[in-house]
């Protein structure tokens, strides 16, 4: 396989510098693919492909009348970070993770941040996932944020931006482990020489996150259980695959009940106490006694058996109030209020519609920038200016000047791209990266991440139920005697 057709097109290529001479990280990625027979590149390809299919890794797709389930695309050419940019890169996730977490403890208390009017009272209190319900629970360590899942995209200019926050069940990690097993399987000459950063251990550090969270009084081998809708949810296979790796449990709310403030599970063997739940439910269904009163896929009486510190849940309800893209905004402000430091990672550059000024400038630039409902996910309620339609700028007009409150703008990013294998030859294809950070005793962020690609040529949207797929991400080992 060669890369002499092989172009960067004025976007930031992460394996090819602008003169299109391979990165120092990448030469030997570079040298091994150029190493390779004719054809071998896409035999490796449909070798893995079809241990997709053998290996059930799929995900659902709502609404999708063609069937449920698809095997999540995957591409062999991985994206490298050297080990001095992924030091920055870990250094700043655990600065905003631990922000992020001091400002959800606030606002469930004191608020003193809006008391202080950091951050408007009225952004907080009409968010979607901001919920009363929680105001003066206390989480073991006064952790919300026991698992996230950052986004982060780089720039034409080379910088790396935070795109979004996902703090409620963030999805994903099970397709980083099985990638990077993928690539041992159907590639593993590549891995010869390179120092790349192992991710295997992932289960076994959420676990000891998950036991670190126990109610005091709990063994010191705690019942964990992971909390599943069932199988129609869309992250089904990442539910069972992570329970089954972690050796615990995979339950739904049916399997749960509440009995005198405290949660047990129903066994062959009679009712077993959990001490922890990693939940993988939204607020609204986890509760029909706190939160929809409609809900069957929950438990009864979970949360007040959670306040009164009988079990623990993770994560914590009501820390979806950093997930709302207009909070996102604040994040910034957050980290000087509550860590006295400037950001490391910094924002997209951000219009908030609810502003005036800010909603007129994006009223009026609507085919430049990209316009994102505050809560939605997916890659939906979203507008790519220059790839719109008069009839959707429209649209989008409409729903702005009806609702500001939901509506935030960015510029149009010149995502960064990877090689991805497109037939038989390799195109560039444009990728954000979500490295995935625990919170525990301390925060672990995992080397690497999902790296999701846009497979469609020209495409900025990543997301998998819109034609996005994955690749295995490397994070390289500091050389020995140096430092990252």
């Amino acid at each position: 396989m060669q890369f002499n057709t092989y172009q960067t097109e004025n976007f930031h290529d992460e394996m090819f510098d602008e003169k299109g001479v391979a990165r120092p990280e990448a030469r030997l990625l570079l040298e091994t693919i150029q190493s390779l027979e004719d054809g071998q590149l896409e035999r490796c390809q449909l070798s893995a492909e079809r241990l997709l299919l053998q290996l059930g890794i799929t995900f659902n797709v709502y609404g999708d009348s063609s069937g449920t389930e698809r095997i999540f695309p995957f591409d062999l050419i991985p994206r490298i970070v050297d080990a001095k940019e992924w030091d920055w890169i870990e250094r700043g996730l655990k600065q905003r993770i631990h922000a992020l977490n001091a400002f959800i403890d606030d606002i469930y208390h004191d608020q003193k941040i809006l008391k202080d009017r950091i951050i408007p009272e009225e952004v907080i209190h009409s968010a979607a996932f901001y919920r009363s319900q929680c105001m003066g629970i206390n989480p073991p360590g006064g952790v919300w944020c026991h698992i996230t899942g950052t986004d982060l995209v780089r720039h034409g200019d080379g910088q790396i931006y935070v795109l979004e926050d996902n703090l409620r069940v963030p999805s994903g990690v099970s397709y980083v482990l099985e990638n990077r097993d993928l690539m041992k399987r159907t590639f593993p000459q590549v891995f010869e020489g390179l120092r790349v950063r192992p991710v295997d251990d992932y289960p076994s550090k959420l676990l000891e996150t998950l036991s670190s969270i126990a109610p005091k009084g709990a063994t010191d081998n705690p019942t964990v259980v992971v909390l599943t809708p069932g199988i129609f949810n869309s992250a089904y296979f990442e539910h069972s695959f992570l329970a089954q790796k972690m050796g615990v449990q995979l339950v739904e709310g049916r399997d749960l009940a509440v009995q005198d403030n405290f949660v047990w599970m129903r066994t062959t063997k009679g009712l077993r106490k959990v001490d922890v739940i990693y939940r993988r439910i939204d607020d609204d269904f986890l509760d029909p006694k706190t939160f929809r009163a409609d809900s069957v896929l929950g438990v009864p009486g979970l949360v007040e058996a959670y306040r009164a510190g009988n079990v623990s849940l993770a994560n914590a309800p009501g820390n979806g109030v950093a997930d709302d893209k207009v909070v996102y905004a604040y994040v910034p402000d957050m980290i000087r209020y509550y860590e006295g430091e400037d950001a490391i990672l910094p924002n997209v550059p951000t219009y908030l519609c609810w502003r005036d000024q800010d909603r007129q400038h994006v009223l009026q630039n609507l085919d430049k920038l990209v316009v994102k409902a505050a809560n939605e996910a997916g890659g939906y309620g979203m507008l790519i200016g220059p790839h719109s339609t008069a009839e959707q700028r429209e649209d989008f007009h409409a729903r702005i000047t009806a609702n500001p409150r939901n509506y935030i703008a960015q510029p149009t990013l010149a995502l960064s791209r990877v090689p991805t294998l497109v037939d038989d030859h390799l195109e560039g294809r444009h990728v954000d990266l979500r490295p995935y950070i625990l919170y525990g005793k301390e925060i672990n962020v995992l080397p690497g991440g999902l790296t999701r690609v846009a497979l469609r040529k020209g495409s900025l949207v990543v997301n998998s139920s819109q034609g996005g797929g994955s690749k295995d991400t490397w994070v390289l080992a500091a050389a020995e005697g140096s430092k990252a």
